[in-house]
């Protein structure tokens, strides 16, 4: 009897059971790292085991029937190795279609959806296997060692390890699965994507042997970054990268990760916290590097399909990169990146193999959100530790991690610090922080209406709104009540206004009230928006949104010093509004005349973490369990979120194309979520039952809500919860 694993609809031709298993198993045990090699070679070869049962011959040949396959080759597992082994197995195969279930307990039954309760099931014969498979044996008793290095005796690490390493052979399994049916299926795959990582550090050279170094600034930053460069032929896991904001950084560690990876690694990995500032950095980079690097761009907000810039095959080849990372560089979010190591779901663990032999790029690595510090520090160590990989540390506030890391994700991480003599960063001290205590809009707008331009950061949308409502001259508006379609388009008005200003008024002195430019806007704007002010003032927030915001002041330097304005808004009751951040810069301002300086920065987040040390380790795997056969895969899956997941998208149409996105929607009930991404603003979901109550935004049955009534819509502030009012006369 052959026995099928899939047919191809075009031709006829039969992949048996035995082809498509021996073909996953040599795929899947090519990208295991050599340590899991031979295990990983034994899921791929068990993970189709239940397709050997008659039912499912039936199934495959037509027959209206459900069976249930996956779990066969966890029974067969359980029948030839031990218990941590075959528990891997059985996790990684039970899961390789639905995701990777929760362990479960003793007492589960067979209609639960965890591994305990599906291996009760019942399944038809499936012993033809052991006839038409070489079962070859495993080292057991070194894969036993392997699992267990580095945890001793403590338990919550091992079964960290343990989940992590069942991902990572999941990752192998469900990729290795997935390319070769489709290469059966299909014939052919997608050209993966190219880049020439040497041709790219050569670009990298050429720009920094380009740059003048006469000023004091710009011979401060060649010396920082000379630092950074003489360290690249050391050796570490961990490194870490913190320089203040102009000097470079962003240039300065894609070339120590070009460095490090030229003949030692597969990629490059560029992860940057927010959606919002890819754009930026994916121009810089593909600019810097030209042909020599296919960059694929892999974030909730950007679809290929709509890309007219490029080619047909490369729109191919970087929609199927994005599937499972395998491309030489990569630049994604902080929410796509751990997102992929904490999922359960087939489609999101495919990456997690490709972030072996890698160097990693974290930017802004200060904004891990405390809440899950512990397990983006674990998994970065797990990576470097295991997976070959390496990491840097990219940031201008930077956190004591060498302690934290230690602390936190394993206490041996080899790290090493780039910047040993900081002696040069008070030259990138272009702006004095001052703190004005309590104050109300007037008089806060009266002060900036002394300077040529002025930025306001508040820390809410509603503040946001009320101060643009009582600005008057050249204002602009930017929160994420707005679209990311109008942010960018009054990003563009306020550098080219800017532009302007400064090309009329180079010593901006006498410029008249009606150029004068203020800029309102929340915390959206401060990491990574290339914009450069003469005065910001900043709503009291922690310390590195306060020196963010100093960021976008006098940006280039081009002043000997420039004015950052620390506020708390007056309030109607008079109380201000202030958390935990904000309260400890309270103290630090009192004790440190000038706040960004290093001493400063490094007592803050040491006391910051001591504050927040039960949060740090609130979302630990371990607080679920405490041991391997129960370990809370989907469970913890579906808690795991990075982002503050209380707002809910609207989508709003502001032209024709995405107009005609809703109308389908509207009448087909299908809609391209990522196309419509630069349409949608944020509201709280309260927000969204105001205006589902008002009756001016529908979902149409699908779940994705629409603003039906523009009148609700401004393109300069964003959404609104009354309609505009409309004279007549």
């Amino acid at each position: 009897m052959i026995y099928k694993a899939h047919i191809n609809e075009d031709t006829g031709k039969i992949q048996t059971v035995r082809e498509h298993s021996e073909n996953t198993a040599r795929l899947c045990e090519g990208y295991a790292i050599p340590a899991l090699k031979d295990l990983s070679y034994m899921m791929g070869l068990f993970h189709d085991l239940g397709k050997y049962q008659i039912s499912f011959q039936k199934r495959i040949d037509g027959a209206n029937i459900k069976v249930e396959h996956s779990i066969c080759g966890a029974l067969a597992a359980k029948e030839h190795y031990p218990d941590a082994i075959e528990l891997m197995m059985g996790y990684c195969i039970a899961g390789h279609h639905a995701g990777i279930p929760d362990g479960g307990f003793m007492g589960d039954t067979e209609d639960m959806g965890t591994l305990r309760g599906r291996i009760q099931r019942e399944t038809e014969d499936f012993d033809v296997y052991k006839e038409e498979l070489m079962i070859p044996a495993l080292d057991q008793q070194a894969i036993m060692q392997f699992l267990m290095k580095d945890c001793g005796k403590d338990i919550e690490l091992l079964v960290d390890k343990f989940a992590f390493m069942t991902r990572f052979c999941f990752s192998c399994l469900t990729d290795a699965d997935s390319l070769d049916t489709a290469r059966f299926c299909k014939g052919t795959l997608a050209k993966p994507l190219q880049a020439d990582l040497a041709s790219c550090l050569k670009k990298v050279d050429a720009r920094l042997d380009s740059f003048v170094c006469r000023t004091r600034l710009q011979k401060a930053r060649a010396l920082l970054q000379k630092q950074v460069f003489e360290k690249a032929g050391q050796d570490a896991e961990i490194y870490l990268m913190d320089m203040p904001t102009g000097s470079g950084k962003t240039l300065c560690s894609v070339k120590f990760a070009l460095e490090r990876a030229v003949g030692r690694k597969a990629r490059i990995i560029y992860i940057i916290p927010y959606n919002s500032i890819i754009d930026q950095t994916a121009h810089v980079f593909g600019e810097l590097f030209g042909e020599d690097a296919e960059i694929l761009r892999h974030q909730s907000t950007f679809s290929y399909e709509d890309r007219e810039d490029k080619d047909e095959d490369y729109r191919k080849a970087a929609k199927s990169a994005a599937e499972n990372w395998d491309a030489p560089f990569i630049i994604t979010t902080a929410v796509q990146f751990f997102g992929s190591i904490y999922d359960n779901r087939r489609g999101k663990l495919r990456k997690l193999h490709n972030m072996a032999d890698s160097v990693l790029i974290f930017d802004e690595a200060h904004m891990m959100p405390l809440e899950y510090l512990q397990p983006c520090l674990r998994a970065v160590a797990f990576i470097t530790r295991y997976l070959n990989s390496e990491a840097i540390f990219l940031t201008a506030t930077m956190p004591d991690f060498s302690r934290a890391i230690k602390q936190y994700a394993l206490p041996d991480s080899r790290i090493l610090g780039l910047i040993e003599d900081r002696s040069v960063f008070s030259e990138f001290r272009k702006c004095r922080y001052q703190f004005l205590g309590q104050s109300g809009i007037e008089a806060l707008l009266a002060r900036a209406a002394m300077y040529p331009s002025s930025l306001f950061i508040v820390n809410k949308r509603a503040a946001a709104r009320q101060f643009y409502q009582a600005c008057t001259g050249k204002r602009y508006h930017l929160s994420t009540y707005m679209t990311s379609y109008d942010r960018e388009r009054v990003l563009e008005d306020i550098r080219r206004e800017l532009a302007q200003l400064e090309k009329d008024f180079p010593d901006m002195d006498r410029v008249p009230d009606d150029r004068r430019i203020t800029i309102i806007s929340t915390s959206l704007i401060e990491a990574g928006v290339d914009l450069d002010v003469y005065t910001v003032f900043r709503e009291l927030a922690g310390l590195d949104n306060i020196l963010q915001a100093g960021g976008r002041c006098n940006r280039e330097g081009k002043r000997p010093e420039a004015d950052v304005y620390i506020f708390e808004l007056e309030r109607e009751t008079k109380t201000p509004v202030q958390d935990e951040r904000g309260s400890i810069v309270k103290g630090m301002m009192e004790r440190y005349p000038d706040i960004s300086c290093q001493e400063c920065i490094v007592e803050y987040y040491d006391r910051l973490y001591a504050m927040k040390k039960d949060d740090i380790q609130s979302h630990t795997l371990t607080q679920e369990c405490k041991n391997i056969h129960s370990i809370p895969f989907r469970t913890y899956a579906e808690k795991f979120d990075l982002i503050d997941s209380r707002t809910v998208s609207v989508v709003v149409p502001r032209d024709e194309k995405s107009r005609q996105m809703v109308e389908t929607l509207r009448y087909t009930g299908v809609g391209n979520g990522r196309a419509l991404q630069s349409y949608v603003c944020s509201v709280y979901p309260w927000e969204l039952d105001d205006l589902i109550q008002q009756h001016v935004v529908d979902d149409f049955g699908t779940g994705m809500y629409c603003l039906t009534n523009t009148e609700y819509y401004d393109k300069d502030t964003g959404i609104s919860f009354e309609a505009k009012d409309h004279w007549i006369e």
